[in-house]
Parts: structure tokens; C-alpha cells; sequence
């Protein structure tokens, strides 16, 4: 069973306030609230500033936001999250999406236990009134009950997990690095415009890594992901569509609209 986000992210891995000199610093905070829980060792924090050196700065997916995270691998325990809000927002060369003030940091044992958890996640920061009070609570037990939903801000638990369904249906391929944490971001966002549409049985939505993309593409209508991922994948033969703020219904919205001519 898929975990919730307060189950993965707890007090203890909370920290306000806190000071990084640049990226690399705060993803290795980002990392130490796991390696004190006992979630995942030092190979997993270096192996999450690897991800961003070798793919770039995919990993900040809304302004503002970075997603943290690497391949599951023998460096990780157990699935669990740590969330940082630093002092001073520093850059992670992700043009429009920066600076970064907020890095919530993912280790994940498998690719299925957590994601219950990242639709909920979505759900939180895409909503303003709960980013906001997010920004503004003043310790981590604030924290923790805005994100059980014991703070008056709304939350949302995502999008149901829909069914690949039958042949009608279009396959869109929301794309990361891993195929695990950004990409899964997009999805849930994604499947939350179509739940409004009514499209969902038109439209199946599948998470996937760069590798399994290009190898799906010919199955696909279109992939959406990351400038850049969009530049690493090259000519696929599809429509890649670049989404700058992946926890943005109405940057999504836009996307169908012009992918659909609707």
C-alpha cells in the first residue's frame, strides 16, 4: 500500500529557516534530515546532487520548489521524505523556477510505495492558500498539521489512480530522469485537468524515465516533461510539450488545449 505524506515526512525531518551557499548545500541538508531518520545513507544524498549535475535542474518543478530525489538503490532503508525551507533562496539554474526557497527530498525503496504520497504533495503546493501557509508556519509541527489537514489552508489527496483502460484511450507520457518522482508530479497534476475535463477515459497518463520514453514513443500522443529532459529526449517523433510549473493545473490546461486544438 502507497504511503501518505505525512507518514513519510516526519517532524524530525523538518527544517525551517535553514542556511545553504548554493544548491549543492541545500540538497545535502535536504539529504542529512534523511540520513539522521535512518532513511537512506550518504551515497543517496551524493547520488541526488549526481542526478542534478548529470540531468540538470529538472528537479525544480514549480517556482520556488525542487524535488530531490535519485534511483532507488541499496542506499536507501526505508521510503521516507525530509522537507527544508531555507533562509535565503538560493539558484539551481532552472531559469523561471528560481530561486529556490523550499527542497523536499524523496528516498524511495521502490517506485509504488510512495506514490499516494506525491499526489498529495501536488495537491498542497499547487494550491496558494496552502503554499502559502507552508511558507509562513512557524515550526515543523505546523508544518506536519497542514499536512495531515488539521490546518484551516486546503488540502487535496489527488487524483484517483485511473485505468490504463482500453485501445480508444490516448497514452501521454509525463517524463523525468528516474520515472519515479518528477514525472510523477506531472502526472498527478495532468490526471487533475482531465478529472475536471471528463476526458479521463479518453486519456491514459503513465510516469516513465527517458530511456522507456523514447522506447514508448511511437505508443504516445505526446510527452510532457522538463526543458531539460525535452533536450536530452531530442526528436522522438511525437509532440514534447516543456511544462515549467508542474504543480500548475493552469500551465497543463494550456498544454491539453493546444496538444488537442481545443
Amino acid at each position: 500500500m502507497s504511503s501518505s505524506l505525512p507518514e513519510l515526512i516526519h517532524q524530525d525531518s523538518i527544517l525551517l529557516d535553514a542556511e545553504a551557499a548554493d544548491w549543492k548545500s541545500a540538497v545535502r541538508l535536504a539529504g542529512g534530515l534523511l540520513e539522521q531518520a535512518g532513511v537512506a545513507s550518504a551515497q543517496y544524498t551524493q547520488a541526488m546532487i549526481d542526478n542534478v549535475v548529470d540531468n540538470g535542474p529538472y528537479i525544480v518543478i514549480a517556482p520556488g520548489f525542487a524535488f530531490a530525489h535519485a534511483r532507488p538503490s541499496e542506499a536507501v532503508q526505508r521510503t521516507g521524505m525530509s522537507w527544508v525551507r531555507l533562509k535565503e533562496p538560493v539558484d539551481f539554474g532552472s531559469g523561471d523556477n528560481d530561486p529556490v526557497s523550499l527542497v523536499v527530498a524523496l528516498a524511495a525503496v521502490d517506485s509504488k510505495h510512495h506514490t499516494h504520497a506525491l499526489a498529495e504533495l501536488s495537491g498542497v503546493l499547487g494550491d496558494e492558500d496552502t503554499r502559502a501557509a507552508l511558507d509562513a508556519a512557524p515550526s515543523p509541527a505546523a508544518i506536519s498539521a497542514i499536512l495531515r489537514g488539521e490546518d484551516e489552508s486546503p488540502t487535496s489527496a489527488g487524483p484517483a489512480t485511473r485505468s490504463s483502460g482500453g485501445n480508444e484511450q490516448h497514452l501521454i507520457l509525463t517524463v523525468c530522469g528516474n520515472g519515479l518522482g518528477t514525472s510523477l508530479f506531472l502526472k498527478n497534476t495532468l490526471e487533475g485537468v482531465l478529472d475536471t475535463w471528463g476526458w479521463g477515459r479518453y486519456l491514459n497518463v503513465e510516469a516513465t524515465d527517458t530511456i522507456s520514453a523514447r522506447g514508448r514513443a511511437s505508443e504516445a500522443k505526446a510527452i510532457l516533461t522538463s526543458g531539460e529532459i525535452a533536450k536530452s529526449l531530442g526528436d522522438v517523433g511525437i509532440p514534447v510539450k516543456v511544462i515549467e510549473n508542474f504543480t500548475s493545473k493552469d500551465e497543463l490546461d494550456g498544454a491539453l488545449r493546444e496538444l488537442y486544438n481545443v
